[in-house]
């Protein structure tokens, strides 16, 4: 299956691909983060996205069968749209309506893209964070690949020790774990704790 994955980040991403590239999918991922504050978080994050891809073609490539290199997408950064969608839910907590709005815009923009480049369906990494509904995300999800046309792939990656996983895939690539979410709500909520 010719998959759009859409990535929150390279940790989230780790166990998201392993799973996928077992289960055969050609993917391509997609880097849609309009959320991320401030933009140079955003870009040392598609930094270590692209990095975690050349890396794991290659770990991938020495240890299985060859498959092509994962080709990494990117949508433009534009802040102001993220502020737009979670105007007046600044206030929420993590998990609440400000990141169901969020994911919306993420997913709906990867769907887009999706059904633009002829994939067959498309799936996200948000999944993997253990703050994030994996109901609520393949709902919006669901709703965003219907309302494009494309099939949705459900999925909860965290599930089987997948974010503990994502973290010991993390460590073997020394990737970047970011300390808070994304966006500067999240990021004032964190240090607040």
């Amino acid at each position: 299956m010719k998959l759009l994955l859409h990535s929150c980040c390279a940790p989230c991403s780790t166990v998201a691909l392993e799973q996928l590239v077992e289960e055969g999918h050609e993917i391509t991922v997609f880097y849609c983060n309009p959320n991320i504050f401030p933009e140079d978080e955003y870009t040392k994050r598609l930094r270590e996205q692209h990095r975690l891809l050349v890396e794991f073609s290659f770990v991938w490539a020495s240890h299985r069968a060859t498959r092509p290199a994962i080709e990494l997408m990117t949508s433009d950064y534009n802040h102001a749209d993220f502020v737009a969608a979670v105007q007046g839910l600044e206030e929420e907590p993590e998990g609440g309506e400000r990141c169901r709005k969020c994911f919306a815009l993420r997913l709906r923009e990867t769907a887009r893209t999706a059904k633009q480049l002829g994939f067959d369906a498309l799936t996200t990494t948000i999944t993997t964070g253990p703050r994030k509904s994996a109901e609520d995300v393949n709902a919006i999800g669901e709703d965003a690949a219907a309302e494009f046309g494309v099939a949705w792939l459900a999925q909860d990656f965290k599930k089987k020790d997948g974010y503990k996983r994502s973290i010991d895939l993390s460590k073997q690539f020394d990737l970047y774990r970011q300390s808070y979410c994304g966006c500067e709500f999240s990021m004032r909520k964190d240090n607040q704790q």
